[in-house]
């Protein structure tokens, strides 16, 4: 019998591990793809296709620089917008909602990640679009010579972009802190308590115990923020510059391959589309890597400490 349950657990390892292995080659082949489809365009431009800022597709010139601009900023500048709200939400959500209130505000904060992008788009066109333009509108005409405020007041543009993307990040952000706020031991909240803390102390020591777990909740928010498509094509303007200024129309990587990818009149011009999600590939698999690094060096002290206090003999140790 020991022998049956060892070759059935040599059988799961091995199963387990196969579906992983996939996953590895999944990656691999949607790269070794990318790099296959876009040769034309690497050959030609090389390098200089993240730098070059023309995209011309009648001269046949074309540079990424201003999509991989637009893609960052629009990201970055969500990110800083939804985090705070994102964990406020979770914070409220897990440590101060009362219990008949904390099952419908779940529903309806997990409600708002299942709703289609095309339909977030709908809603920034017909609403979110005009109260930028709004206010717009009515901005103080000192703060427009400002580089961050130049621009048309035209309420498509950066700022539409950021606010949506912004909206659409908070669910998937919250949800996940939410998650990992929860599983913080009762025990850190009531040695807080034991000490003398205030509620307000003890949740920032619950939000220490949990900080890599929240920093993986924002990076995660980082990451759909950086491929989301149709709902940023749908406010951002889809003009190809690079400028610092919120109200101007710009372009995501995303969007020049929704918006183009069905236009390529001739193969060069595909091989450049291609190498767009090339590069947006790379992006996000830096992003990713960058964002478990800091994760891991996170962890890292907590378990140099821990190895300091439980590996030393006693006395060393005290």
């Amino acid at each position: 019998m020991p022998a049956f349950f060892k070759r059935r657990d040599l059988g799961f390892a091995l199963l387990t591990g196969g579906v992983g292995l996939c996953l590895v080659l999944l990656v691999l082949a949607i790269a070794f793809e990318l790099v296959r489809q876009s040769q034309l365009s690497i050959a030609k431009f090389g390098l200089s296709f993240w730098t070059n800022s023309v995209w011309d597709p009648v001269s046949g010139e074309f540079g990424a620089k201003p999509f991989i601009w637009g893609t960052m900023y629009s990201s970055v500048l969500a990110l800083l917008v939804a985090s705070p709200i994102s964990l406020g939400i979770a914070m409220f959500l897990s440590e101060l909602c009362p219990a008949r209130l904390r099952t419908p505000l779940v529903f309806l904060t997990e409600l708002l990640a299942a709703i289609p992008s095309i339909v977030y788009g709908l809603w920034g066109i017909f609403v979110l679009v005009p109260a930028v333009r709004a206010v717009q509108t009515h901005f103080p005409e000192f703060l427009r010579q400002l580089p961050f405020f130049t621009g048309p007041r035209a309420g498509i543009g950066m700022m539409s972009a950021v606010l949506i993307l912004a909206v659409m990040v908070i669910p998937f952000t919250s949800a996940v802190a939410r998650e990992v706020l929860k599983a913080v031991p009762v025990a850190q909240r009531e040695a807080a308590y034991a000490l003398g803390a205030t509620q307000w102390e003890a949740i920032k020591a619950a939000l220490f115990y949990a900080r890599t777990g929240i920093i993986g909740a924002i990076m995660l928010g980082f990451g759909r923020a950086l491929g989301e498509t149709m709902a940023v094509t749908m406010v951002i303007g889809n003009n190809p510059q690079i400028s610092l200024s919120l109200f101007q129309p710009q372009y995501t990587m995303a969007a020049v391959l929704a918006n183009e990818f069905t236009e390529a009149a001739d193969e060069l011009y595909l091989h450049a589309l291609i190498e767009v999600g090339l590069v947006l590939f790379l992006i996000t698999l830096l992003v990713n890597s960058a964002s478990r690094l800091l994760i891991w060096s996170m962890n890292r002290p907590q378990a140099a400490r821990k190895v300091t206090t439980t590996e030393l003999p006693v006395g060393e140790a005290a």
